[in-house]
């Protein structure tokens, strides 16, 4: 029988390694599958050699390296000393898995990397990793293929994840009704993070955009996305003088029915332009990180949407321009600038199609499949 092993690192992880496992089971009843992940990969059916609670915590504190360092030598003593897997399968969680990597190379154990990390984006060096210890790189965007095999690095385009396990738009009106929206104004959104430092660093510029915006605007509608690995009492703390809805578990139906955006960076603005609705990006951090992230980034833009794309479509508010007249500005032209909203809903749809059809776990399952002769 065949063996795999699987690290994810975080819960998005956990998420799609679970979908890879699943159209791998459905096909092949002769593997064994270990790993590292949570929930999700423990009801497809992996046997987990440790869950994700250590490696979610975000940080340089001494507790944080240690935990990180102690399960790494953990899990590299039981890949290559009693697992011995035909494969290990990395899923995202770059300084982590980049590290195990290096001791696989050494012990002679296959390695595939599916969603690899974002050299392209900060950090290039990384890739001199890549080509010595990653016997082939499963890429998510189209213009990662070309990147990595011009570097020699064997690499595979398999699509994106969120193409399709995003769920279909939600139904407005019923939406609407559940939530105490009037269907016939317009509804924006903020989403302002899921960690702490970026409440910090942004949710009272963005409540301080929608008080802007309700007092100019007052058919408006407003609603705060909580993100559901955070507590209650973070957000009361930025909401207790505000009469703002707050909607918690519902993103993916909050992006699809929503008029308008504003969303801190990541990965919820690919989701967005998926189902097309008109965003702006804004984000800051601490000054001392926004310095090392000018020394080490490889692009100047931020948000997925425009990288894939290679020009701007989504207003991106960086830092020092993160302001309520800035952030008001853009919501007001993409809300009530009919030719240009038009536009921006056109060239997100454009955003979709660069990403193809391909369901991505399928696609990683076969190339799994294909190396290991199933």
């Amino acid at each position: 029988m065949k063996k795999i092993f699987i690290i994810t690192g975080e819960y998005s992880g956990d998420i799609h390694a679970s979908k890879v496992v699943s159209a791998l089971m459905s096909k092949y009843n002769d593997l064994i599958i270990e790993g590292i992940g949570g929930e999700n990969l423990r009801n497809a059916g992996v046997k987990l050699f440790s869950d994700q609670k250590k490696m979610g915590a975000v940080g340089l504190s001494p507790k944080i390296i240690i935990d990180h360092f102690t399960l790494g030598k953990r899990v590299v003593d039981y890949i290559t000393k009693e697992f011995k897997p035909d494969l290990v399968l990395l899923i995202d969680y770059g300084v982590f898995n980049l590290n195990v990597s290096k001791f696989l190379r050494k012990a002679g154990i296959k390695v595939f990397y599916y969603i690899p990390p974002q050299v392209w984006a900060s950090r290039k060096w990384r890739i001199n990793t890549i080509k010595k210890n990653i016997d082939e790189v499963l890429c998510i965007f189209p213009f990662e293929k070309e990147m990595y095999e011009s570097y020699g690095i064997k690499t595979y385009y398999c699509g994106h994840p969120l193409v399709s396990q995003l769920p279909p738009k939600a139904d407005k009106k019923e939406f609407f009704e559940k939530h105490g929206f009037d269907v016939n104004k317009k509804l924006v959104a903020v989403f302002p993070g899921s960690r702490v430092f970026e409440l910090k660093q942004l949710m009272g510029v963005f409540i301080n955009t929608v008080k802007y915006l309700q007092h100019k605007h007052p058919d408006l509608q407003f609603c705060i996305s909580h993100a559901p690995n955070l507590s209650d009492e973070i957000y009361n703390k930025y909401l207790k003088d505000t009469n703002l809805k707050v909607i918690k578990g519902e993103n993916q139906a909050l992006l699809s029915v929503s008029d308008v955006l504003i969303l801190a960076s990541g990965t919820v603005a690919l989701e967005a332009a998926i189902y097309q609705t008109p965003m702006i990006i804004a984000y800051r951090g601490p000054w001392l990180f926004y310095l090392i992230y000018l020394l080490v980034r490889c692009i100047k833009m931020v948000s997925l949407p425009n990288i894939i794309s290679g020009k701007i479509i989504v207003p991106e508010i960086i830092q020092g321009d993160v302001n309520v007249r800035n952030i008001a500005y853009n919501i007001e032209k993409l809300l009530f600038d009919t030719a240009y909203r038009a536009n921006n809903i056109a060239e997100l749809k454009g955003v979709k199609e660069l990403l193809s059809d391909k369901v991505s776990s399928n696609e990683v399952a076969e190339e799994i499949a294909r190396e290991l002769v199933l």
